[in-house]
Parts: structure tokens; sequence; C-alpha cells
């Protein structure tokens, strides 16, 4: 049995931003997981930026922010960026003609619509379909992005994130992007072209968009390592893995040091210097 303290590492400094994944990072549920209010809130204190990433396109920022704020956590709308909003910028900025059959929940569909996205379900009209975490999904949708791939051949397949699935407290879940665009790819023998969520580098641009630091002085912070952490070790930049998620001590210690990330935390609250800790008088029941 792998002895978790011993191969737990702890940063020394502060970093010049902190990019967060929520589910299973800050909060499982409905509830923050420990350690995270002191930390956000000694942050704010040092007015040192903060991002919050999700790959999860059933919400849109408003309701991060809500969610957010319910649990303590007082949250500006633009520190929010999920796949809501990258997946409407991809679009509108390489795809602004399309036709886009969107196989989706409300929050991506109201932003396409808000963002003048046209969208379709006659396969001979549709230009690109948009796979995403769809708990609407049905036979009916798979037939409109068959037709419009294979049979029609006048469609690409996209997506939203890579997701297996979305973890619940109590260790469940449930099917997540990746077996939509299963499904898809299944039928029509076709690739998704593009996957926009974690670990795509656009969700770190979205992140920082409008702060001046360098990449490499921020962190970002996740707890799976094929999202996360990958992109945090394709963009260079540094990287902490609480084990409060999804990705185990045992599955980081297994990859090369080099896609390893560069702490391994029991709670979030330990990315704060070890002085600060002992400064503030820190305790972990405090």
């Amino acid at each position: 049995m792998t002895d978790t303290k011993s191969h737990l590492k702890f940063p020394t400094e502060f970093y010049d931003a902190y990019i967060f994944d929520m589910d299973g990072t800050i909060y499982l549920g409905d509830h923050l997981l420990p350690g995270v209010k002191r930390f956000i809130e000694e942050l704010r204190r040092r007015d040192i930026p903060i991002r919050y990433l999700s790959n999860n396109p059933t919400k849109d920022p408003e309701q991060y922010v809500e969610k957010l704020e319910m649990l303590g956590l007082p949250t500006d709308i633009s520190e929010i960026a999920n796949t809501v909003v990258t997946m409407t910028a991809w679009l509108k900025a390489h795809h602004p003609d399309a036709v886009v059959f969107p196989i989706a929940e409300e929050p991506l569909i109201n932003a396409f619509r808000e963002a003048g996205i046209k969208m379709s379900d006659d396969p001979e009209k549709i230009d690109i379909v948009v796979a995403s975490y769809d708990r609407t999904f049905t036979y009916e949708k798979l037939q409109i992005a068959f037709d419009a791939i294979w049979f029609h051949k006048r469609a690409i397949l996209v997506a939203t994130n890579p997701d297996r699935y979305c973890p619940f407290p109590g260790g469940r879940g449930e099917p997540d992007c990746a077996s939509i665009i299963a499904a898809i790819e299944a039928c029509t023998q076709t690739k998704c072209e593009m996957v926009i969520g974690k670990p795509n580098p656009a969700m770190l641009e979205a992140a920082i968009v409008g702060l001046d630091v360098d990449p490499k002085h921020c962190i970002m912070v996740g707890d799976r390592l094929g999202t996360d952490i990958q992109m945090a070790v394709q963009e260079g930049m540094p990287s902490a893995m609480p084990l409060t998620g999804d990705s185990t001590l045992e599955e980081a210690l297994a990859l090369d040091e080099k896609d390893q990330p560069t702490y391994l935390i029991d709670r979030l609250d330990r990315l704060m210097p070890a002085e600060v800790w002992e400064e503030l008088g820190w305790t972990e029941d405090n």
C-alpha cells in the first residue's frame, strides 16, 4: 500500500495567479472540500488573481457564480471559463458562418443563440455536430448526427470535452461527453476533429485573458491527470493535484516524472507556503 504522506509535495512560494478546476477540487456535490475556503480567502486578501475552469457545459458562467457564492466564495463572472464559453468562442472565431447541431443542454444552446450561431436539426443543412455532456441525449439526436456526417457527408464532429464521466459524491458518477463522442464515432466511422475542453490549451488561454501574467508563473490546480494536469504539462506550467477527486496518488506516481503534477496535496490549503501556515497560526482544524 502506498504511503500517501511520503509522496505529498507542497509549494514554498505563492504564484502570480491560480487556475482552479471546480468539481473534485473546490467542491464535491454541494460541499466545499477541506481547506478551500480559507485558502481562497487568503488569495483574495493578497490580491492574487483567481480563475475557475470547468469542462462541464451543462452550466453557464452565471450558474457557477451562483454556486460558488452559495458555498461562501464570492466570485465575479469574469473569473469563470467553462466549455460553454470556450466552445462558443471557438465556433465564432473559426466557423462563424457554419450551421451547427448541438447535442447539448440548454446552457450551451442558449450561448450559441445569444452569440448568433446558426443552428439546425436538418441533416442536409448541418455543417458541424457539437457533442457535449448531454443528459437529454436520445436516439433521435444520434440519428441526426449520423445522417449529417455519414449519409450526407457534409458535417464534421467536434466536442466540448473529453471526460468519460462526471464524478458524484460517494464515488458514483454519470456518463459524460466521451460517451456521446464514442456513439457518434462508432456509427459514422469518423473521428472527432476538435475537443475544446481541457486539456486543450484554449481553456488556459480563456482563463488568463486580461491578466498580465506569464503562464509559467501561474499554477493549474485540478484533480484529473488526463485533463487538468496534462494541460498544464503541455503548456509548461506548474500544476497541483489534490487527492480529493478523480485521479489517485498511485495513478500519478505511475506516470513518467515529466508528466506528473508538480505538487501532490491532500487538501487545497497545502498550496499555502508552510511559513505562512505558521505565521497565520493555521492547523488542519481551524
